[in-house]
């Protein structure tokens, strides 16, 4: 793969076989994000579970105390007084088997996050093979599955972020853009840390954190010292 000079340039500045601390870490992607347009930050947490045991499964949600810098496009599927209350609070599309056809006829995606009322989750499920591959199947674990659909709304659009594995057991998240600067990079990046750290399965041995790498939407990578983070 072919990587443009300003990306060899950066990587220069970078030391491979260093293990930045947090702060250094962010302050370094900030410094090489160096495309015209605001790159977004992501974490990149590689854990010592295996995903394929349903008890060593890590996935929740957080708020990210400064958001992620992206305007959120939320969809609800709701009827009645729970329509409203999602509209009010500002949902971009509220429907019920009326949105489920749009999806399913005219491919209709225009929307970053999907909200259900528990007892849309019969609509929402015939959508299952359309939205689980997206990752944009409302799940209780997420708080998007809920009766307190205004809640579950605003907290979408404040910068609400799912966390979940791969299969290669990493969990890959934004934590903002480059125009953040380090200091709020650094607290949702450790917003973020603590939650995963918190949500260890009881059955996970050995290391829990095997790698961190911070990373621009087009700069290099830079590993953290997650050994600090357990501390």
């Amino acid at each position: 793969m072919h990587k443009g000079k300003k990306y060899v340039d950066s990587a220069k500045t970078i030391d491979r076989s260093k293990l930045y601390d947090p702060a250094e870490a962010l302050s370094t992607v900030v410094s090489t994000a160096k495309a015209k347009f605001d790159e977004t930050v992501e974490l990149h947490v590689k854990l010592g579970v295996d995903s394929r045991h349903a008890d060593q499964q890590v996935r929740g949600a957080i708020v990210l105390p400064h958001g992620t810098g992206k305007s959120v496009r939320v969809a609800v599927f709701a009827k009645g007084p729970k329509a409203d209350e999602a509209l009010a609070a500002g949902a971009d599309i509220v429907g019920a088997e009326d949105l489920m056809e749009r999806i399913q006829k005219e491919n209709f995606f225009e929307f970053d996050v999907v909200i259900a009322t528990p007892d849309m989750m019969g609509v929402v499920g015939r959508l299952g093979r359309v939205l689980g591959p997206k990752g944009l199947m409302p799940n209780p674990k997420a708080g998007t599955v809920s009766m307190d659909v205004a809640k579950a709304v605003q907290e979408s659009k404040a910068g609400k972020i799912e966390y979940r594995l791969d299969k290669t057991n990493i969990i890959h998240c934004p934590i903002g853009k480059a125009s953040f600067g380090t200091e709020k990079l650094q607290d949702n990046f450790d917003a973020l840390m603590g939650a995963i750290i918190k949500a260890k399965p009881a059955a996970a041995k050995g290391q829990y954190i095997r790698s961190c790498v911070v990373a621009s939407t087009m700069g290099p990578g830079v590993k953290v010292n997650a050994a600090k983070l357990m501390g």
